[in-house]
Order: structure tokens, then C-alpha cells, then sequence
């Protein structure tokens, strides 16, 4: 390719600024990038002014677009829709429930076992109007104990599915941010 005579000489900074219409600044903190090189011509920084420009417009390149990497952005938006649809897949198949539902049916069961624990004594009293008081309070204890091993079990379960969930999200996270 014939390049003009004046373009083969290396230009100023001032004068690629004027030339390409930027300014002075721009083109410093182009060279500060390593986009345009000190001493080249005023035909290469012009090439490489124009490829760094198709890049940018490309989505290859995100140093003047606000830090924004464009293939790393489309990446994860892409990667989000794709679990946002694994999501309403699994719930679909009846196989996925968020945590605070699955928390509340299982507080609304143990609620329901619990009531029918607190009955009890009224039903022995019914049933068994002549069972000693000691065996009446030996079998409200061991209900008693069954039922607050329960409350506290199921506690437990939900909290340990929590905190496991989250350690899953958190592992996923990093290894997507050392995939990218």
C-alpha cells in the first residue's frame, strides 16, 4: 500500500489529536495504553487509532466505554438467562422450590405436629381417666422432649440447607469469575 509522504514520518501528539479531532489528552493516555506506540508514523498510529476504534465498535475492546467489557458483560447476561431457565425448568419438573417456601411448609407441618402434641393430655385424660399421674406426666415428657427435638431438628436442617445453597453459589461463583 502507498502511503503519503507526510505520513511517514512520526508525528506529535498535539498533531495526532488535531488530525483525528481528540484531544491532546486522549491521544497521551492512547500511547499510555500501549495502543499507539512513541516514535512510530503518523501512518501506523493511524492504523492502529482505526483498529483500536473497529475493536471497540466490535465489542472486543472496553477501555473507552466506561470499563465495560462487552464480552464479559454478554457472557454473564448470558450465562444468567441460561440458569434463569434451568430454574423454571426444574420447577416445571416439580424438582426446584425456593428455600423460604420449602422453610415455610416445613414450619407449617412442624406447627401442625406440635399442636397435635399439645392435645395429648386432654386426650389421656379422656381415654385413660385412671392412668396414674406419674405415667400421664412420664408420657407428656418423653412428647414433650420428641416435640422439642423436632422444632429443633427441623431448624437445624433448614439452616444447614442454607448455608450449604450458599456455599454451592459461592463456589459456582468462583470458578465462573476464573473462567472468565
Amino acid at each position: 500500500m502507498k502511503v503519503l509522504p507526510y505520513f511517514d514520518a512520526p508525528i506529535s501528539q498535539a498533531e495526532f489529536a488535531q488530525l483525528i479531532g481528540v484531544s491532546e489528552a486522549r491521544v497521551s493516555q492512547l500511547v499510555s495504553d500501549g495502543v499507539l506506540i512513541r516514535g512510530d508514523s503518523a501512518h501506523e498510529w493511524l492504523v492502529a487509532y482505526c483498529e483500536r476504534l473497529r475493536d471497540q465498535a466490535a465489542g472486543r475492546a472496553s477501555g473507552g466505554l466506561g470499563g465495560l467489557d462487552l464480552v464479559q458483560e454478554r457472557a454473564a447476561l448470558a450465562r444468567e438467562m441460561r440458569e434463569g431457565q434451568a430454574i423454571k425448568n426444574a420447577v416445571a419438573r416439580k424438582e426446584f422450590a425456593e428455600v423460604g417456601l420449602l422453610a415455610d411448609v416445613l414450619g407449617m407441618a412442624s406447627s401442625a405436629v406440635v399442636d397435635r402434641f399439645d392435645q395429648l393430655e386432654g386426650v389421656l385424660k379422656k381415654a385413660c381417666p385412671d392412668l396414674p399421674e406419674e405415667a400421664k406426666t412420664a408420657v407428656l415428657q418423653v412428647i414433650a422432649a420428641a416435640r422439642n427435638e423436632w422444632i429443633r431438628g427441623t431448624g437445624r436442617l433448614v439452616a444447614e440447607s442454607v448455608d450449604a445453597m450458599l456455599a454451592d453459589d459461592e463456589a459456582d461463583d468462583g470458578a465462573g469469575e476464573q473462567a472468565a
